[in-house]
Order: C-alpha cells, then structure tokens, then sequence
C-alpha cells in the first residue's frame, strides 16, 4: 500500500506542478497556480500521516516506509528548488521572462555544487530524522533493520554528493573557448 502512495505522491506532484505552471502561464491565472503549487507540501504531508498510522497499526517496519522517508527528505530538501527551477523555464519559455542561466564554469559552478550538497544534507537529516523517530517507535516490537539500512543509504546518498561537489572544487569545469555567456550564477 505505501508503494502505491508514494507513487501516487510523486505522480500528484508533477501534475501538480505542471497544472500550477499552467494555470500561471498560460491561463494567465498567476494567483491560482500559485496556489495550486502551495498544495504540494500536502502530499508530503499525507504520506507521512499514512506511514505513520501504518507502524502504530501494527504494520512491520520495511523497506517501503525507508522510501517514504527518503522521499519526504527529498521534498524537503529539494522540492522548492525544483518547483522553482521549473517556473523560471516556465517563465521565460511560456511567460516572456528572461533565459534562465546556463551552465557554469569555475569557482561558481563548485559553489553551486557545495549548495546542491546542502540541500542533500537538508534532505539526509529529514529522511534519518524520520527513520530514527520510526525506530524508536516500533522500539523492541519489530524488526528495524530495514529502516537503519535506509538510514546508511541516506548518508551515503550524502557521501556521493560530497564527492561529486569536491571533484568541481578539485578540478573546475572550465568555460569553453570564446564563450562569453559563461556568467558565473550563484
């Protein structure tokens, strides 16, 4: 059942978003999709209510509550910036707004990558929070490998983006030759 909850979930927030896309850009209805986009962190919200009554109702801690922690951890962690990554390319695409920046180059991009990796360590701390507290929920009552498994997973999800982060700090991207749109963005 939480599988298919948090499919649903990952399914509603696209439509969600590109419902609140479209209500604002292209039905010029900006206050609607902006509330359509509010009701997002409902979703999370749901899920985690859910999950939650599903361990106090006897269910046995697994793999499919870990994915809803990582998940809600994901949201928090990134779901405002995705939201508003897609409403810049909404803006300009669909809006008449200005191009959103491109690829970066140098100290910005290494910059941007250490923020991704905030975000991640934003995201890791709400997922093992999540978890610990499930723990200490189910207590001696059952088996809670599956949810300290999904704790090292978060913290190695948060390794690989240290790592990913450090090689654009180690060895930066360099800007190709004479391409003078290479603006470092922040």
């Amino acid at each position: 059942m939480l599988v298919a909850l948090i499919i649903t979930c990952e399914v509603a927030f696209w439509v969600l978003l590109a419902g609140g896309l479209a209500l604002r850009y292209l039905a010029n209805m900006p206050r609607l999709g902006a509330a359509v986009l509010l009701c997002e962190p409902l979703l999370e919200l749901v899920l985690l209510v859910v999950t939650t009554l599903d361990l106090k109702n006897g269910g046995e801690p697994s793999w499919t509550h870990g994915l809803a922690a990582l998940y809600i951890g994901y949201t928090v962690g990134y779901g405002h910036y995705t939201v508003k990554w897609l409403d810049r390319h909404a803006a300009h695409r669909f809006g008449g707004g200005p191009k959103p920046p491109g690829p970066t180059y140098g100290k910005a991009r290494a910059v941007h990558e250490w923020k991704l990796w905030t975000r991640t360590l934003a995201a890791a701390a709400v997922a093992i929070g999540l978890l610990q507290a499930a723990i200490w929920y189910v207590g001696d009552a059952g088996d809670t490998s599956a949810l300290h498994a999904w704790q090292f997973a978060a913290l190695r999800v948060l390794g690989i983006q240290a790592l990913i982060a450090a090689t654009y700090s180690i060895w930066p991207r360099k800007a190709p030759a004479g391409d003078v749109a290479a603006e470092p963005r922040t």
